[in-house]
C-alpha cells in the first residue's frame, strides 16, 4: 500500500468559520512544518494566536515536521471555568 502524497488538514470549532472550511488536503511537496500546512491550507491567512495543533492526534507546535499521509488538526484555544 502506498501513502498518498497529501496531508489531510482538519479545522475545528471557531476555526472552521474563520477559514471557511472543515477539512482540506494539501500536497506534501514543499511542506516542512505544521506552519507550512496552515499557510497552504488557508491561502496564507495569519495563524490565530494560541491555536492548538496536532499531528496524527498528538499535540505539537507549529515547527513540528510533517510528511505525506499525516493528519494535521487545528483547534481554537480551550477555555474553561
Amino acid at each position: 500500500m502506498t501513502t498518498k502524497a497529501v496531508i489531510t488538514v482538519k479545522f475545528f470549532a471557531s476555526l472552521r468559520e474563520h477559514v471557511g472550511q472543515t477539512e482540506a488536503e494539501v500536497a506534501e511537496s514543499g511542506m516542512k512544518s505544521v506552519a507550512d500546512v496552515w499557510s497552504q491550507a488557508t491561502n496564507n491567512m495569519a495563524l490565530p494566536e494560541n491555536t492548538l495543533m496536532a499531528v496524527n492526534m498528538e499535540y505539537v507546535d507549529s515547527s513540528c515536521t510533517v510528511k505525506a499521509g499525516d493528519e494535521v488538526a487545528f483547534f481554537p484555544p480551550v477555555t474553561g471555568g
